[in-house]
């Protein structure tokens, strides 16, 4: 299976994360500061957050028993277009901004679809 990509070198940091028996999906290069890009498994988010841990940059992994909510939003522009996902897990709220209006989208799917498998599971 192809993975989704924007960023090979993204990919390659993404991949070193990746625990036996997961698979990648997709890996999506981010607008603005903050988190640089994320990539979305069968089992979770991985993002690179520049806001974590004392404004280092960290790793972090949000498995989808975690969260609770997932939105997505469109900006559509003249010239230029983005698109965000909403992503809520507990008390903390986290927001991906993308380059293009179709990645926020088929991160919902990729999302929606593992977190509606892992409720049918009962996990």
């Amino acid at each position: 299976m192809e993975i989704d990509h924007d960023k090979k070198d993204q990919l390659q940091k993404i991949m070193a994360h990746i625990m036996p028996g997961e698979t990648l999906y997709a890996v999506y290069d981010m607008k603005g500061g903050g988190t640089g890009f994320v990539g979305i498994t069968d089992l979770r988010l991985i993002f690179m957050d520049q806001s974590f841990v004392r404004k280092a940059k960290a790793m972090v992994s949000l498995p989808y028993t975690k969260i609770t909510a997932v939105g997505s939003e469109d900006s559509p522009g003249i010239i230029f277009s983005t698109s965000k996902l909403h992503i809520i897990a507990g008390s903390k709220e986290w927001e991906f901004e993308f380059r293009t209006t179709e990645k926020a989208h088929k991160a919902y799917q990729f999302i929606m679809r593992n977190l509606l498998q892992t409720e049918r599971k009962g996990m």
